[in-house]
């Protein structure tokens, strides 16, 4: 009853009928705090900055950092404010002029405006957002009368050019940013630890889903944990680079179609002394991937980063095969992306089976039956054939 109406997971409704009532009937595990998030966010509030004057130095990377209703706002705002400002200094010249009394009519000793056809503010907001846009209706004008009115068409067109030039790069550089091409970077929702040329390795796949390449593709690869010096200092993110292998050697890829990428744990390796059972109590442990290159139809340098906690490393599994050929080409099935299988892997860390080479002798004797009993079964299957002669 209350698993239907979704109170209570229907697998825990059997064994709570068993379970002793005075105890705790389920424990949610505090989960560790990324430092980076799955889709490549960094998980860091920035506090108590008392220098704020520092982000008003860039402006330029201060608008491009802002959200999106934030630069609408200043986008806005920064053309009616310029408007406004010009509209009240067009007003003061015509009024310091004379031009807002009524005007005489012709041939009677009229004075010529300074600005025709300027009567109230109105018309000088009016004419304001003429000049700086360039509209020009033909309505109103600037005369020869007043050099200050000239001086102020020429310095309000030099500010409406530098207006439009850091607000339209602002928007251009927001919408091609970096980021936006990451989110067609893929990472393998878990990673893996397996088996591969006798030596445990780190493993994981990438791959990306555009068509477009990403020039100078490198991935780097950083462990993050939590610790504490000889001295006693703790230091609660500690990183560490971790070499990670490709097949092509170094850390450049050629990212035209899904990579696994691997890292052998060696000697050298934080991950050296890492066994199966780390992997549900190893609170501290985060691996970081970064992913950089050169967007190929930009040539803007992008990066896709991505984080895996221990409970999102698998241990005994590999990745399925994705990559077939059909009808003379490559096909990537991209359903099968993050897909695993178990494989045989001694249950042991990295330093176990260096010291201990015997146990890899242990597993290769456990294959050897599964690998005859499937041959035995493929023997005994009924091949059928045709001949010539039956068909005649």
């Amino acid at each position: 009853m209350l698993s239907r109406k979704g109170i209570i997971p229907e697998e825990y409704v059997l064994t709570r009928l068993a379970e002793d009532p005075a105890e705790p009937r389920y424990h949610a595990r505090e989960r560790k705090a990324r430092f980076v998030s799955k889709n490549g966010n960094c998980n860091v509030a920035h506090k108590n900055i008392r220098e704020q004057g520092r982000f008003l130095q860039d402006v330029f990377t201060t608008l491009v950092d802002l959200k999106w209703p934030y630069t609408l706002l200043i986008f806005t705002m920064s053309f009616l404010c310029s408007w406004l400002l010009f509209a009240m200094v067009w007003w003061l010249i015509a009024f310091s002029h004379g031009d807002l009394a009524p005007s005489e009519a012709p041939g009677d000793g009229a004075t010529v405006p300074c600005v025709t056809s300027i009567h109230s503010f109105s018309s000088a907001f009016l004419f304001s957002i003429e000049v700086q846009v360039t509209i020009g209706f033909g309505g109103r004008m600037v005369t020869e009368e007043c050099p200050l009115a000239i001086l102020i068409l020429i310095v309000q067109n030099i500010v409406g050019l530098m207006i439009n030039a850091i607000m339209l790069g602002c928007i251009f550089m927001k919408t091609a940013q970096a980021h936006r091409r990451a989110e067609t970077l893929i990472f393998s929702k878990h990673a893996v630890i397996a088996l591969r040329h006798g030596r445990l390795c780190f493993m994981l796949r990438v791959g990306d889903l555009r068509k477009s390449m990403i020039i100078s593709a490198t991935i780097h690869m950083q462990v993050v944990r939590k610790t504490t010096s000889p001295e006693g200092e703790v230091v609660p993110l500690h990183q560490v680079d971790i070499p990670m292998e490709n097949g092509v050697g170094g850390n450049s890829i050629f990212l035209v179609a899904p990579l696994i990428i691997y890292h052998v744990i060696d000697a050298n390796s934080p991950l050296y002394d890492l066994a199966p059972c780390d992997l549900h109590h190893h609170q501290d442990l985060e691996i970081i991937v970064i992913l950089e290159g050169v967007v190929e139809t930009t040539g803007i340098t992008t990066q896709a980063r991505t984080s895996y906690l221990a409970d999102e490393i698998l241990w005994g599994q590999r990745f399925v095969p994705i990559v077939t050929e059909e009808d003379g080409r490559y096909s990537v099935d991209y359903s099968k992306f993050g897909n695993t299988i178990k494989v045989p892997t001694p249950l042991c860390t990295a330093r176990q089976l260096d010291e201990d080479p015997s146990l890899l002798d242990v597993l290769t004797l456990a294959r050897g039956p599964l690998r005859k009993r499937s041959m035995a079964v493929a023997k005994a299957k009924p091949k059928f054939s045709i001949s010539p002669d039956s068909l005649s």
